[in-house]
């Protein structure tokens, strides 16, 4: 489980740039989607501007070539002056012409006049009901694009209405000019054009770009075209700037959450909310009589899923995480819980072993931690043997003050670990301390071929000039309590006596007869 701390911060960035970079993306895709919406409804909008305003206008064309039908029986000088006043008073009409017989024979412009349709206007079929054409021009404005429109008499045989009108495109190419992603509006019959890109008549294909959106008027061949940019720079710019500041906002808030709630450590404060630790008591016994005089109290943590975390795995992770504080006053909690049956079980003047880690001991409230923790426990019955481990660097002047503060309100102190460090000579040195607890590893070396049994005859030697108890931590064997014994050890834990035990075990547990032993 404390493997992964290590990448923790690789990680963090990892996540917090891919959630940036999804959430950049999201944002970036869906102010470009809001944009295209927009710009679809002002195309919506103005196509059906278009439409409307194109069907309404054929409509009243149809209407008035309709009335015009019965004129066609008449000779033109009889209806001459009729058909005129009529295309004047017709919106962009160009002209009105009479047909009988595929020949227009009068017209609003000209009068009275015979040309045969099909040299007019070839593409024009005068067999059905109604048909329309894109004309390059007419007679009278031989360059300017309109649209021919056939009305064949319902009545009389080849008889019929022939229009010309007026394309105007120029309130359009007005407004397109005005909006920045138009680029054209075409008006098409068939593959001819007339359009914004061009004056004249054009076929579809020359047209540079395909259209964005298309509408059909009904009832006629007329198609509209609507041409515009699918991706304008600026939006494009816009999403990408807003997907930025937005990825980035959300990357920062990720990263903060995740150290919040996800970062190496969590576990811990999550294991003492959810009560994962409990102690175990170690029985210390007495070498020269071999009773017990207190116990060391140590934690332990059970995972729900890790199981069993062993200390020297969750201790220095704790510490490196800064939550070494917190994880002891849990451990004194748990303590003070445990203490009325505790001291039950334990003499009066019993030692309590408790270990304290050095970024504890340097915390400005680190005192009055101790204190209130003493005030939990019951009244004068334990002695507080407070272990500092040794493995780190002490400030000397500020714990030599704190050592003589505890000193001087009864508390004991005692170097854990003594000779894994690097400072215990200077420790010795420095501080007047009431112990000194020998590691396991000088303790398993009693009775082998190496150095490490006469540095720690040195040891016990010096401790004893210095006027300091001694502990032999890790006794498992008789071999090594009578040695230990031998040469002025006071106190002895370890296997050999007891392993660390649970309070309910502590409660049920009968200590052997150590004299029969060693």
């Amino acid at each position: 489980m404390f493997t992964r701390s290590f990448s923790f911060r690789r990680k963090l960035a990892l996540t917090s740039l891919l959630v940036g970079l999804s959430a950049a993306l999201l944002a970036g895709g869906c102010q470009l989607w809001f944009e295209q919406q927009r710009q679809q409804d002002k195309y919506d909008t103005l196509l059906a501007s278009m439409h409307s305003w194109l069907t309404g206008y054929l409509s009243d064309i149809r209407a008035t070539s309709e009335s015009l039908q019965p004129l066609t029986i008449n000779d033109c000088h009889q209806v001459a002056s009729e058909l005129t006043s009529r295309a004047a008073f017709s919106m962009n009409v160009r002209a009105f012409l009479l047909v009988k017989d595929s020949y227009a024979f009068c017209s609003s412009a000209t009068g009275e006049m015979r040309m045969a349709m099909k040299d007019l206007v070839p593409d024009i079929d005068l067999q059905k009901n109604s048909d329309m054409v894109l004309l390059p021009g007419t007679p009278m404005l031989p360059d300017k694009p309109a649209i021919g429109f056939w009305f064949r008499s319902p009545l009389l045989d080849h008889r019929g209405v022939f229009a010309t009108l007026n394309i105007n495109l120029t309130p359009y190419s007005l407004y397109t000019s005005q909006q920045p992603e138009m680029t054209g509006i075409a008006l098409g019959i068939g593959d001819r054009a007339v359009s914004t890109f061009s004056g004249g008549l054009i076929t579809l294909s020359q047209i540079p770009q395909p259209p964005i959106l298309t509408t059909h008027i009904e009832d006629s061949p007329i198609t509209l075209y609507l041409f515009a940019q699918k991706w304008r720079t600026q939006d494009i710019q816009f999403a990408a700037l807003l997907g930025a500041t937005f990825g980035m906002l959300v990357g920062l808030l990720t990263a903060f959450v995740l150290y919040n709630h996800v970062r190496p450590g969590r576990e811990i404060l999550t294991g003492i909310k959810r009560d994962q630790f409990y102690v175990v008591y170690q029985p210390v016994i007495c070498a020269k009589d071999l009773h017990i005089t207190g116990v060391e109290v140590l934690l332990r943590w059970r995972h729900p899923t890790a199981g069993e975390i062993a200390p020297d795995t969750f201790i220095p992770f704790a510490e490196a995480q800064q939550l070494i504080v917190p994880l002891t006053l849990h451990l004194f909690d748990l303590i003070a819980r445990d203490a009325p049956l505790l001291q039950k079980l334990l003499p009066p003047g019993a030692k309590l072993g408790v270990n304290i880690a050095p970024g504890h001991l340097h915390a400005d409230h680190f005192l009055d931690d101790i204190r209130a923790f003493d005030r939990s426990l019951p009244p004068r019955h334990f002695k507080l043997v407070l272990e500092i481990t040794e493995r780190d660097m002490l400030r000397y002047t500020e714990v030599a003050q704190r050592f003589q503060a505890l000193r001087s309100e009864g508390y004991h102190v005692a170097i854990d670990d003594f000779g894994t460090g690097h400072s215990a000579l200077i420790y010795l040195e420095k501080f007047t301390l009431d112990y000194l607890k020998i590691d396991r590893g000088f303790v398993n070396a009693i009775g082998t071929e190496t150095v490490t049994s006469p540095v720690l005859d040195a040891v016990l030697a010096l401790a004893n000039r210095l006027d300091m108890l001694t502990i032999a931590e890790g006794v498992e064997t008789p071999e090594q309590a009578r040695w230990l014994r031998e040469h002025g050890i006071h106190y002895m834990q370890g296997f050999l006596f007891s392993h660390p035990l649970t309070l309910e075990q502590f409660a049920a547990w009968q200590p052997p007869n150590f004299n029969l032993m060693l």
